[in-house]
């Protein structure tokens, strides 16, 4: 360390007695400051203004564009509803959600979808939420059948904790993704080159049919044209490839060696279900810790009576559920295989929800009486709300009849 480092390092202390002098002058100084104040009354709240412009209760929208991905996707473009009174859209980091509240057949719903577009879109006045069908499913369908430019819709703003920190994260990426999973990477990808951050992307894009690859076609070109910043591996597990340069089969640890050092990255998971039960089985191979593999907010479970200590004997059953909401009480039907979240939906009771993966909190609840099964792989809860039985109704099941209180839809 030379001289000018040790200069730097020094520090003044004045010690308790000076502290206590200083502290004591303190309250004159404040009166003295009141005193030299305006008695005209503040207009305006820049603060609250600027947290309100980046987490807004609602954001209202309209559809601008609709693009077809692939036979099967879409991507949902909107801009700011004027009208309505969003001006602006809010700002985020990629790899978070916007959960969209919309009205199917006269039910109330809400359902997360990634933000495929940039933070910079955003402030050009746009989002993109990049969207695979279900089959049967319930909004899936009705975006298929009905939504169409013009179509205005509601949502909240950005959340979801899957993003890129500095802090946290190495500085090579490594996206593992599956079907409609790559949105999110699409987003860090457009981040990664329109802000020139240090940040490599190593994309590993799991899909079992080659027609059905989404953004083929712009991840290839950023990864000619930002080679150093860009890697796209395409893995596909159908029985006929004709895609060359790709990679047959499914997303192992013997592939993923094959293209980047786990020591050096961090891992970010999504895409269904299956994917994520298989690639984090692999993954540790690596034995890394548990601040390196980062995976997006899960989803309702499919097949929950599959999973370890769901009490198969009321997998077919029906149950009664006894809903408070504020003065209001409500007795419903509900099934041992849904969430109580699909229960309160299906009877339109319109409960608050965000993430529906029991990350958030957004839907917290109480417990009054009856017995419900809690999805480990999404069980979020503090041990104060199990203690004292709150729950979080995407992911818990009924197992019995049901007594809660939910709060109002905010």
């Amino acid at each position: 360390m030379n001289g000018e480092d040790k200069k730097e390092l020094k520090v003044k202390i004045k010690g308790g007695i000076r502290d206590l002098i200083a502290f004591a002058k303190l309250v004159p100084k404040r009166r003295k400051r009141f005193q030299r104040a305006s008695s005209e009354p503040i207009t305006s709240d820049p603060i609250n203004e600027f947290a309100n412009k980046l987490h807004p209760k609602k954001q209202h929208l309209i559809i601008d564009e609709i693009r077809d991905e692939t036979k099967s996707t879409k991507t949902i473009k909107a801009v700011p509803d004027l009208d309505s009174g969003t001006n602006s859209l809010a700002y985020f980091r990629p790899g978070q959600y916007l959960s969209l509240k919309v009205e199917v057949n006269g039910v109330r719903i809400t359902r997360p979808y990634s933000i495929s577009s940039s933070p910079t879109d955003a402030l050009k006045g746009f989002y993109e939420i990049t969207i695979r069908k279900v089959e049967d499913g319930f909004l899936t369908t009705n975006i298929w059948d009905k939504w169409k430019v013009g179509k205005k819709i509601t949502c909240s703003d950005p959340e979801g904790f899957f993003y890129y920190e500095p802090l946290r994260d190495k500085n090579h990426i490594v996206a593992i993704a599956g079907g409609s999973g790559i949105a999110p990477f699409r987003s860090m990808a457009k981040e990664i080159i329109e802000t020139n951050i240090d940040v490599k992307l190593t994309l590993i894009y799991g899909s079992a049919d080659e027609e059905d690859i989404i953004f083929y076609e712009e991840f290839k070109e950023l990864e000619k044209t930002y080679p150093n910043k860009i890697k796209v591996v395409i893995v596909l597990s159908c029985d006929e490839v004709n895609l060359e340069g790709c990679e047959t089969g499914f997303i192992t640890a013997n592939l993923i060696k094959k293209y980047i050092d786990a020591n050096e990255c961090s891992f970010f998971i999504c895409g269904p279900q299956i994917m994520y039960d298989f690639v984090e089985n692999q993954l540790k191979e690596f034995n890394l810790p548990p601040k390196r593999i980062r995976r997006e907010a899960y989803g309702e479970v499919k097949e929950i009576i599959n999973l370890s200590g769901f009490p198969k004997e009321v997998a077919d059953n029906a149950f009664k559920i006894k809903v408070h909401i504020g003065s209001l009480i409500e007795e419903i039907p509900a099934k041992a295989s849904e969430t109580i979240l699909v229960a309160l939906e299906k009877a339109n009771l319109n409960p608050p929800s965000s993430c529906r993966s029991g990350e958030c909190g957004f839907c917290r609840s109480l417990l009054i009486s009856g017995k419900i099964y809690v999805n480990p792989i999404s069980d979020w809860r503090r041990a104060a709300d199990k203690k004292f039985n709150f729950f979080h109704p995407c992911s818990s099941y009924p197992v019995s009849d049901l007594e809660i209180k939910i709060p109002r839809t905010r």
